[in-house]
């Protein structure tokens, strides 16, 4: 790694160190300098303004959160029999262990990502790796229906994550911090359950389409 791009992942560590630690609101130019323990000019040779240094981390994030959903998904190929709960394992695994990542990548109003054409790329990849995941597990639904699951798939899976990460559900099961990822694997085995039975009757729905049968 050379000097700049060292310069770059200090000020980018710092960054998310600094988010973890306090949210959005503690992260300025001065204190990244600070805690990366580099001048106060040091990140503007990278950075032009806190929002440059938010974006990449979001474009970061989202190529990490697409990582991660893959390698799910690669792990029960080829039946792919529990996508669905694969890729919601892997989304809410993904913001407890990456929480400065998730804190920002969807915070439009600390990042317009339209304004970013590589986080938009990868935040677009990203959706659609669960949108492929309910195109193939509905494919006798129409279009529109399969759109409004991924949808319905997502909102679960985000505010499981921020749940968890934000305390109350830890709050309502009484559970510690290092037995999130279990309260998660319950909930979404039986989440799961649910959207496999619909996903069954998608693909009876399916075959008999195929089959010209009423």
């Amino acid at each position: 790694m050379t000097p700049r791009n060292d310069l770059r992942q200090k000020v980018l560590k710092a960054s998310l160190a600094l988010i973890e630690e306090g949210g959005l609101d503690r992260l300025s130019m001065r204190e990244v300098a600070r805690k990366a323990g580099v001048s106060h000019q040091a990140p503007y040779h990278h950075f032009g303004d806190r929002e440059a240094i938010l974006a990449a981390i979001a474009t970061e994030g989202f190529a990490k959160l697409k990582q991660e959903m893959d390698r799910a998904l690669e792990k029960i190929a080829p039946q792919r029999n529990g996508a669905i709960e694969a890729i919601a394992g892997a989304y809410v695994d993904f913001a407890l262990r990456h929480p400065g990542h998730f804190q920002v990548m969807f915070r439009s109003d600390a990042v317009p990502i339209e304004k970013y054409p590589e986080a938009l790329k990868n935040a677009d990849a990203a959706f659609g790796a669960l949108v492929e995941v309910i195109d193939k597990s509905f494919a006798g639904e129409p279009p529109e229906a399969r759109r409004n699951l991924a949808f319905g798939c997502w909102a679960f899976t985000h505010g499981l994550a921020t749940l968890l990460l934000d305390g109350p559900l830890a709050r309502r099961t009484g559970a510690s911090k290092a037995q999130q990822n279990q309260i998660a694997a319950r909930v979404i085995r039986t989440f799961g359950a649910y959207w496999n039975r619909g996903e069954a009757s998608s693909a009876r729905k399916g075959r008999l389409r195929h089959s010209g049968s009423p």
